[in-house]
């Protein structure tokens, strides 16, 4: 089975969701097949090249929505930091940093519904200072509308990140402060003004495994360039946090079963990669991901710049450029 459908994708043909269930029903015994194929798929398209990217937390807390996998949730109990903009220079610092290090794309991410209109306009200013630099500008600022998405595109802004986080089926168990539908508006916004988007999930939050196959399933369909994969990290305070772990089986399951349904995308790992898969997390690149991000993530710590890339270089992986 895995067989055909690999040579069925590498020939241009798009699963159907009838096609990725039995993917997700695999055993244990059957993953080294579904990584090696997801691998082989990824070697076809991206090759030995990887993308990499960083954030930055630049205002945190106080979030009026109420995320139940959220720190910054002021409906939840956490002890995660609140403070506002942290400033357009020290924004610019760490994306120099980042550039520095050999990071492709740095994205500018703060907390809230939206981004008030004071603080877009310095977060455009200081994009158009990084777009100068060499590196690709990203920003995750809420559901912004596409006047908003316009006047950053025109400031230097390149790619818009606004994760659907689940299927949308299960998105109101996760959410009840905005809707899915909003999402999509933003995300359609932000392709109608020529900005790139980077959407995906968060995976490990009591979804089935026909949520995750309608996500990847969404996310083919708005037609996103980046697909992030973040594993949920349970954070005492939230409304998830005696969420058990996902066991790093299921982890490298869901990345080579998105890879079989997004064969050309970058896939992005995120978020709990290495909580979740520990010593495993260099299998990422096994189990068909391309991308992925490095440095800290904006409540929890991630790795060094320096540890990423080497692994990188001890992997015979080589850094995409252009």
């Amino acid at each position: 089975m895995i067989a055909d459908l690999e040579t069925k994708v590498l020939s241009g043909f798009q699963l159907a969701r009838e096609d990725a269930r039995p993917l997700a029903g695999m055993d244990i015994e059957s993953l080294p097949e579904l990584l090696a194929a997801a691998e082989r798929l990824r070697k076809r398209f991206f090759g030995d090249t990887i993308d990499v990217c960083a954030i930055i937390n630049a205002k945190s807390g106080a979030c009026p929505e109420d995320c139940a996998y959220c720190a910054q949730s002021s409906s939840n109990r956490s002890e995660a930091a609140i403070f506002p903009f942290i400033g357009s220079d020290a924004v610019f610092e760490r994306a120099v940093e980042a550039r520095n290090s050999g990071v492709r794309h740095f994205s500018i991410v703060t907390s809230g519904r939206r981004t008030d209109t004071a603080e877009i306009k310095l977060i455009a200013a200081v994009i158009e200072r990084i777009s100068q630099i060499g590196i690709g500008t990203c920003a995750s600022l809420g559901l912004l509308d596409r006047e908003a998405l316009n006047f950053l595109k025109d400031h230097g802004l390149q790619r818009y990140h606004c994760n659907l986080e689940t299927s949308e089926r299960f998105f109101p168990y996760i959410c009840t402060t905005h809707s899915f539908s909003e999402k999509l508006r933003t995300i359609e916004d932000a392709r109608a003004v020529g900005l790139s988007v980077c959407s995906g999930g968060i995976f490990g939050m009591g979804e089935t495994w026909q949520d995750r196959i309608d996500l990847a399933f969404q996310v083919r369909e708005i037609e996103a360039d980046s697909m992030p994969i973040n594993f949920l990290s349970p954070i005492r305070g939230t409304r998830l946090e005696d969420m058990p772990c996902l066991s790093p089986e299921d982890a490298l399951k869901i990345i080579g079963l998105t890879r079989f349904i997004l064969p050309k995308k970058e896939i992005r790992i995120c978020g709990g990669r290495m909580q979740t898969l520990e010593a495993r997390h260099t299998m990422i690149f096994r189990a068909g991901a391309d991308s992925f991000m490095t440095g800290n993530y904006l409540v929890t710590k991630g790795r060094s710049y320096e540890d990423d890339f080497r692994m990188l270089k001890d992997q015979g992986l080589i850094l995409r450029t252009g």
